[in-house]
């Protein structure tokens, strides 16, 4: 599948709002979830929708679009961990260490496309785009197939194993944190 992976900028706003549709991707969550929590259940779909465009127009794009043609086919939510305060909140995908990674911590992909390779190609572009950024290392928080058969907006491990992904903690059985470090120091 030939796609073209894209920053998420402000003139992209309305693919993103095409893509994730009156629902807004998952029920509402515009991928406010690691940044606020269950907090994104509580409030109007509609407040989550603008925070994540405010998050947009300040920039720097806070993810990836993917498009065939003209039309968005997935997302990929990417940003310096510091941004998702929510995944520490718990135990199972708290810092492994002091590292200021950057996080791939969400995807949304249009039906119709999913199981044709669009994850895996948005991670491939989401791993250049942390380096080019300066990212000392990119973090995922994938689900393990294995452990867990359920469908997952965070992706699965076997995905990131693929790309090159090592798993550096795993504090769940169905919940590796992985990583691709650029080379920087643990």
């Amino acid at each position: 599948m030939k796609l073209a992976i894209r920053p998420l900028t402000p003139d992209l706003w309305p693919a993103l709002e095409d893509l994730f549709g009156k629902s807004g991707a998952s029920n509402g969550c515009w991928c406010m979830y690691w940044r606020i929590g269950s907090l994104y259940r509580q409030r109007p779909r509609e407040e989550n929708k603008r925070a994540l465009r405010q998050i947009v127009k300040r920039g720097p794009p806070p993810g990836l679009l993917a498009f065939e043609g003209e039309t968005a086919v997935g997302w990929c939510q990417l940003t310096s961990r510091d941004d998702l305060p929510w995944l520490d909140r718990g135990r199972i995908l708290a810092k492994v260490d002091e590292m200021p990674v950057w996080a791939i911590s969400c995807f949304y992909i249009r039906r119709g496309h999913r199981r044709r390779g669009v994850t895996g190609l948005l991670i491939a572009a989401a791993v250049k785009a942390a380096k080019l950024a300066g990212a000392p290392a990119v973090e995922a928080y994938p689900v393990d197939a294995e452990q867990s058969p359920s469908a997952s907006f965070t992706g699965f491990a076997s995905t990131f194993t693929r790309l090159g992904f090592q798993e550096v903690a795993r504090r769940k059985p169905a919940r590796p944190i992985m990583r691709y470090d650029f080379g920087g120091a643990r």
